[in-house]
């Protein structure tokens, strides 16, 4: 089964949630803190605890990278334990990685990525340089079964800057979807969805539903839920169209007991409510 059928499936089984793991030291709580342990240490406890707490919840993990490699060596050894862990229970693991170069630096962001230590199913890409550099990932789907989210309509207010400039009669998102359209024509699954997706951000539903529109054959992750506003009810008319997207959330599933002033071993149980109320949050209006 090609990767993106089986995050379709488990989206549509379990509901559209991707839990984000984009775990820093602000977000632990005080007895892991207080553990004589390294950095990276605590942050690969919370993150297994997190999991064990979430998995039946959880179509994906996204996990984002930046978190990790800030922590140097220990980090990243907390990024790879963290994948491993999340892998071995047979969920789709997404490296928010954002890589964006070509031709052999591109060769080795995807050999890094797909295989080896950071071996993740699906990580994103900045298609800014055009194909060559989607290009250098296209063995690895063929291949190994992989997939990559394209940035597309992102949710940072800035994103207006460039995504939302006209060239002709249609903006740069757009265009950006028409290709990643275009690239994943020849990846696609039995869904009918490309393994070859797209980031949308949920801030601007009325966008995303004409770019759902306008791309069939795409499969979306979305940011902006939660902690940046985005809600069940943005995403609704979208997914009771089709049922095309994982829906992330990271802050305001991860610091679910610090709104519960809990700091203590119970930590993750407030996690795996937030993710519980998200689930329904999203699910009623389907």
């Amino acid at each position: 089964m090609m990767i993106i059928d089986r995050l379709y499936h488990e989206a549509v089984k379990k509901g559209p949630i991707c839990v984000g793991l984009d775990t820093t030291l602000k977000f632990l709580p005080k007895y892991l803190l207080d553990k004589d342990w390294s950095d990276g240490e605590r942050i690969t406890e919370f993150n297994k605890k997190t999991i064990d707490a979430t998995e039946d919840l959880a179509a994906c993990y996204k996990v984002q990278i930046a978190c990790y490699e800030s922590l140097g060596l220990d980090g990243m050894k907390a990024y790879s334990e963290t994948v491993k862990y999340a892998r071995s229970k047979g969920i789709v693991v997404i490296g928010d990685v954002k890589r964006g170069d070509i031709s052999s630096t591109g060769d080795q962001y995807a050999k890094g990525h797909f295989t080896g230590d950071f071996e993740v199913d699906i990580m994103t890409v900045n298609a800014y340089m055009g194909e060559d550099a989607v290009s250098p990932y296209y063995k690895y789907i063929n291949e190994n079964n992989k997939g990559i989210f394209i940035l597309q309509r992102t949710s940072n207010p800035s994103a207006v800057d460039l995504q939302n400039l006209q060239v002709g009669d249609d903006t740069i998102y757009e265009i950006i979807g028409d290709k990643i359209e275009a690239w994943g024509s020849a990846f696609r699954g039995e869904n009918g969805f490309s393994a070859i997706g797209s980031v949308v951000g949920l801030t601007r539903p009325e966008e995303f539903e004409a770019i759902r529109a306008r791309c069939p054959h795409t499969f979306f992750l979305v940011p902006g839920y939660g902690a940046q506003g985005g809600t069940g009810e943005d995403i609704a008319n979208i997914l009771k169209k089709s049922r095309c997207a994982v829906v992330n959330s990271s802050r305001g599933l991860i610091t679910g007991h610090q709104k519960a002033g809990c700091e203590d071993e119970g930590f993750a149980e407030h996690i795996r409510n937030a993710t519980l109320a998200m689930q329904e949050d999203i699910l009623k209006w389907l």
